[in-house]
């Protein structure tokens, strides 16, 4: 689904079940051993638009990873439903429908830039589309960079061909687990400048999982934040911010008052961490 890139996330269109881009509906997920259970997550519920981007905020152990998990079909819930673009995720990701990068980039050392990005195509025994390698290497600022090999690259860099690698079968949706935990501030910022660029010359509906508040202010139109394990969803933040949005998006007030919003909610919880949410209700919406 094509929008402005101006449209903030009030003027984004009310989602149905047809043209949601993923619908989490009552998922719980309990991790079972011989000795111990832990209740990753209780019936989380969520609707995303398609084209969408959304962040996943929230304690460390919150169980923000597992979630993302559970979309891309690496871990199958406890409990309740999932569709990724109308899809369960086992379907969407044999159809090649969904992209997954981690904070680890895990790119294979002994191939160039561009063998890296041509991967998945490989893996899946498909063609690879003249020119569209080329094309993802511009997308993600690394034009002169094709042969270089991972070591030869900074952390940003090899972060960047992950992303282009997770774009290369073009998913209808995209994971992003911690893509940049691990960088520098300066860096980081720098990236979330170039990853709103590069969603916005694309159509993926975005799940981005951090732990930095600004970070999923500036990058998405949705703000879910979730309690303490089990992970609940506490409280859905609308971003309405315009697009494009630019470093000196940071130093608008409107952008500190919502930044001021997701802080708030998060540390509430902080507080009351076996508190659960009123019956009835998935978490509080602040708009």
């Amino acid at each position: 689904m094509e929008r402005p890139a101006s449209a903030p996330a009030s003027q984004l269109p009310a989602t149905t079940g047809e043209t949601a881009g993923i619908v989490i509906d009552n998922v719980s997920k309990m991790f079972r051993s011989r000795r111990q259970e832990v209740h990753a997550l209780s019936e989380i519920s969520i609707e995303v638009a398609r084209g969408a981007f959304v962040a996943l905020i929230g304690p460390s152990g919150c169980g923000k990873s597992t979630l993302l998990r559970i979309l891309g079909d690496l871990e199958e819930p406890t409990s309740g439903k999932v569709l990724v673009h109308g899809e369960p995720p086992r379907v969407a990701r044999s159809l090649h429908h969904i992209g997954v990068a981690f904070q680890d980039a895990a790119l294979l050392p002994w191939r160039s830039v561009t063998d890296n990005i041509r991967l998945p195509a490989q893996l899946a025994h498909r063609p690879c589309p003249p020119g569209l390698v080329e094309a993802l290497v511009q997308l993600v600022g690394l034009r002169g960079f094709e042969a270089a090999r991972p070591a030869q690259l900074s952390g940003g860099m090899r972060q960047r061909v992950a992303i282009a690698r997770a774009l290369l079968l073009q998913p209808a949706v995209l994971l992003l687990d911690e893509p940049f935990g691990a960088l520098d501030e300066m860096t980081r910022r720098h990236l979330n400048v170039e990853l709103q660029r590069i969603w916005s010359e694309q159509s993926a509906t975005t799940v981005l999982v951090t732990h930095s508040i600004s970070e999923a202010v500036f990058l998405s139109d949705l703000v879910v934040v979730m309690s303490a394990r089990p992970g609940r969803v506490t409280a859905t933040i609308k971003v309405g911010l315009a697009r494009p949005r630019t470093p000196v998006t940071m130093s608008d007030p409107a952008f500190h008052r919502i930044c001021d919003d997701v802080s708030r909610m998060l540390f509430a919880d902080a507080h009351q961490p076996n508190a659960a949410p009123a019956p009835g209700r998935a978490g509080r919406s602040v708009p």
